[in-house]
C-alpha cells in the first residue's frame, strides 16, 4: 500500500488552555485536521468559539497545552525559538483586520520590513517588494502612508507584506473585517489570486459569503470543531 502524502498542516487532539486566576479556561478542547498544500480553508464560529487560539497556534504565535501541531512533518512543539521566528518570517505570511503597518513608514517601507528581518540586500528587498506590491495592485500608492491610503489600500499593503516572503501559507484574521462590502470583494478577489498561485490560504472570518470563498470550512463552537465541510459536498 502507498503510504498517504504527507499534509502541509496536521493538527492531533490539539487542546488550549488559560489562566485566569484561580481559573483554568479552556479555548480549544481537542481539535484534530489536516490541511493540504493549495487548499483555501475558511474557520468559522461564533465570538468565544476558540477561532483566534487555533490561527495563532497555526501560525507558531503560541503552543497548544496538549496535542500535536506538524508543519510539512515537522513537529512544532520541540523546535527552538529561532526555528519559530524562522517560520513565521519566511513561510508563513499573516494579514490582520486592524491592518498592524507602522503609521510612519510608507507603503513600501512596511512590506519591506520582513525582508529587512531576514537580512536581504537592499537591491533584492527592492525587487521583492516591488513585485508585492505590483501583485496587489498598489504600484500608485506605495510612497504614501497608511494615513494617506484607504482602509482597502492598508489592506492591500498588508496582503503585500505577507507575500513578500514568499511564504508557502497565508493566514488571514478577518481581512474584511473593516472593509466595506465592495471593498471586501475586491480584497478576496486577491486572496483567490494567492490561492490560483499556488499558496494555501487559511482565513478565520465570521462572514459567510467571505466563507464561500473558500473550498472547505470548518466550523468550531466551544472550542471543538462542529462542522468540516468542502464546498458543494
Amino acid at each position: 500500500m502507498t503510504p498517504a502524502a504527507e499534509a502541509l498542516i496536521e493538527a492531533r487532539d490539539l487542546v488550549k488552555t488559560y489562566r485566569l486566576g484561580s481559573m483554568t479556561v479552556p479555548a480549544l478542547r481537542g481539535v484534530t485536521f489536516r490541511i493540504e498544500r493549495n487548499d483555501y480553508i475558511a474557520i468559522m464560529g461564533p465570538s468565544g468559539s476558540g477561532k483566534s487560539t487555533l490561527m495563532n497556534l497555526l501560525g507558531c504565535l503560541d503552543t497548544p497545552t496538549s496535542g500535536e501541531y506538524r508543519l510539512d512533518g515537522t513537529l512544532v512543539s520541540v523546535l527552538s525559538d529561532d526555528d519559530l521566528a524562522a517560520i513565521r518570517n519566511g513561510r508563513i505570511g499573516f494579514v490582520f483586520q486592524t491592518f498592524n503597518l507602522l503609521p510612519r513608514a510608507t507603503g513600501f517601507q512596511n512590506v519591506e520590513l520582513p525582508l529587512i528581518y531576514a537580512g536581504l540586500s537592499k537591491e533584492e528587498r527592492r525587487k521583492r517588494v516591488q513585485a508585492a506590491i505590483e501583485a496587489v495592485g498598489l504600484e500608485d500608492r506605495a510612497h504614501h502612508r497608511p494615513s494617506e491610503l484607504s482602509g482597502g489600500q492598508r489592506q492591500r499593503v498588508a496582503i503585500a507584506r505577507a507575500l513578500v516572503n514568499d511564504p508557502s501559507i497565508i493566514l488571514a484574521d478577518e481581512p474584511t473585517g473593516n472593509l466595506d462590502t465592495v471593498t471586501g470583494e475586491e480584497i478576496m478577489s486577491i486572496f483567490e489570486s494567492i490561492r490560483a498561485a499556488g499558496n494555501t490560504v487559511i482565513l478565520v472570518t465570521h462572514e459567510e459569503e467571505i466563507a464561500k470563498k473558500a473550498d472547505r470550512i470548518i466550523r468550531l463552537r466551544d472550542g471543538r470543531i462542529e462542522e468540516d465541510r468542502v464546498r458543494g459536498s
